[in-house]
């Protein structure tokens, strides 16, 4: 039977549109090999000489080391194995162009630096990654939990350091995981899967199944109040030696050092996670019995927010329901609930472990003491058991970063809605640092602690690291009296270099890490953003250029790059920075 016209010009028609799509696709692998070619350095040659792009043949690039490709008859990269070759430099970033990528492994090298904090963008569809016997450092990104489709994750024998976000639990198809000989620390989560102790060990600060329990050991108030007296002493003899016999050393690198001391001996001196080892040389967490159910921390918690009942606010979870899962952390799992009123909230369940009890119990003293438009409703607590949860009011459209950075399709963000964000948290810090009774600075601002609610107000979260200081200059919970120029330029100043951070990210859509480093870099060209004009500039979001508000961003940009700047005596107050913004946003039409 001989083949109508308009069906042989529909087939004609997709021949050549598959073909395209290949070509495309061809093209795509091809820049993301250039790409990781220029940024490793192959002391050996193992791979660079193969991988020459000079070849016209149709298919050369399944020819490279190293490379295994979809198929014999296209360039469409299937596997990446670099592995055992001594190879330098950063985790290459260029394996984003290679759509359909699905497993990377770069193991025994020497590679270093962190683990991109956006990886779940650069290997959306991987399945495996293997960077173990290598020197990445920092930490593991809580993002990675993204990577919906892994199913191996080897991490081991680098340089990691802080807690295996529990995220990762998320990843339901993992078969195959490893963080082994890192400097990790901190409870192992509850993965779906059986893990051996093998996934693990190397790391002394790590506890819990399948390593050694974590156990809790309660400090005797005479050891309690050695430590105090003891770390109050050292920081009077540091600050005497720093201010009368180091007179040459700047202000600044003096601020520094003091803050280092008196954050690690005062403020952070019950928070701190503690190791011992045991008679089996095996190292557990140590941490402070602070909270029970009948304790005198409890009872004066009370006092400021209303205590719930567990039973309650597992019905309203519907038994803590998966389905009901909004957001996750160091330090639990948020969930969204409706109260038996239709109040809509969200209860963040802590993870069973007393290291967070004075997180908890900081959170709780910030929030319910303070109301202010612009700080996060905190409703209730609950302790019970061993179960502390924390109930706040809903916020309906999320956090900052994810509204700045989604995992999917990005929305366009008018400039006058960026402004009013950053106004309202300029507004809220005002408030905090000017307070009357208490004096409250943050040090964790930062996108992913901005919540918005339905009218993209937003609301400063997380208190749980944050400093309060009685209009006596006198810090809250050491009785440690302290002069209140050191507190502006050590403590203050450092929630202003933060907010900076914040409005960069507003105003470029960079990921903070990114703009974080390139404020302490020193680098001098990063004055170029607050000299050159917005459309020349190239660090301004693409969609905020050439729609009238240029002008109005430039100065709001030479704003935030004043608040980072490395001096903190050259940053200017939260007073001075809300003064300025204010000015511009009065023309929208919407409070500020």
């Amino acid at each position: 039977m001989e083949m109508a016209p308009n069906t042989r010009l529909v087939l004609h028609a997709f021949s050549w549109s598959l073909l395209a799509a290949i070509s495309i696709c061809s093209q795509k692998d091809i820049a993301c090999l250039k790409s990781i070619r220029a940024s490793l350095d192959d002391p050996h040659d193992y791979f660079k000489s193969s991988w020459n792009f000079n070849n016209t043949t149709k298919v050369f690039v399944c020819n490279f080391v190293g490379i295994e490709c979809w198929h014999a008859d296209d360039n469409e990269v299937l596997n990446i194995r670099l592995t055992n070759m001594g190879l330098k430099g950063q985790f290459p970033l260029g394996i984003v162009k290679c759509k359909r990528l699905m497993r990377l492994d770069l193991s025994n090298n020497q590679l270093s630096g962190p683990i991109p904090s956006n990886i779940s963008k650069l290997f959306r569809f991987g399945t495996a990654i293997d960077i173990s016997s290598n020197r990445f450092s920092g930490n593991i990104p809580k993002r990675i939990a993204n990577c919906t489709f892994l199913n191996s994750l080897n991490l081991s024998n680098n340089q990691l350091t802080g807690f295996i976000p529990p995220e990762l639990i998320l990843l339901h198809r993992m078969k195959n995981f490893s963080v082994a000989n890192n400097q990790l620390y901190g409870p192992v989560p509850l993965f779906n899967l059986s893990l051996s102790k093998d996934s693990f060990v190397g790391n002394p600060g790590l506890c819990g199944n399948p390593l050694e329990p974590c156990i809790d050991h309660k400090n005797s108030p005479f050891k309690n109040g050695f430590i105090i007296g003891y770390s109050v002493s050292v920081v009077s003899v540091i600050t005497i030696f720093m201010f009368y016999f180091v007179p040459c050393m700047h202000r600044n690198e003096r601020n520094k050092l003091l803050r280092h001391f008196i954050l690690n001996l005062i403020w952070n001196r019950t928070r701190k996670v503690n190791m011992t080892q045991n008679s089996h040389q095996t190292s557990q967490m140590v941490l402070p019995d602070i909270l029970h159910e009948t304790s005198r921390e409890t009872s004066m918690l009370v006092e400021l927010v209303s205590r719930m009942s567990y039973s309650d606010l597992y019905e309203v979870t519907k038994e803590f329901s998966g389905e009901n899962i909004i957001g996750h952390g160091q330090m639990g799992t948020t969930y969204k609930a409706t109260s038996s009123s239709g109040c809509l909230l969200a209860i963040k369940r802590l993870f069973d472990t007393q290291k967070f009890d004075e997180h908890f119990i900081t959170e709780l003293k910030t929030l319910g003491r303070l109301r202010h438009d612009n700080l996060v409703p905190l409703l209730g607590f609950c302790i019970e058991s061993k179960e502390k949860l924390l109930v706040y009011k809903y916020m309906s459209n999320g956090n900052l970063y994810d509204l700045l950075h989604p995992l999917e399709k990005r929305r366009t963000i008018g400039w006058p809605l960026r402004l009013k964000i950053a106004c309202g948290v300029a507004k809220g810090l005002v408030w905090l640092h000017q307070n009357c009774n208490y004096k409250v600075i943050h040090l964790g601002i930062c996108s992913r602690c901005i919540l918005l609610d339905q009218n993209f107000e937003p609301k400063i979260s997380n208190f749980s690291e944050a400093m309060l200081m009685k209009s006596n200059n006198r810090y809250w919970s050491s009785s440690f009296d302290m002069d209140s120029e050191f507190w502006e330029s050590s403590f203050v100043k450092e929630d202003v270099y933060r907010f900076g951070i914040l409005v960069l990210e507003l105003i470029s859509r960079k990921e903070p890490s990114e703009l974080t480093d390139l404020a302490r870099s020193g680098d001098e060209s990063i004055g170029k953003w607050v000299v050159d004009d917005v459309k020349s500039s190239g660090f301004v979001d693409g969609g905020l250029v050439g729609h009238g508000f240029d002008v109005e961003i430039f100065e709001i940009l030479r704003v935030a790059w004043n608040c980072v700047q490395p001096n903190p005596d050259e940053r200017p107050a939260m007073l001075q920075v809300h003064k300025i913004m204010n000015g511009f946003s009065k023309k929208y039409a919407y409070p500020l």
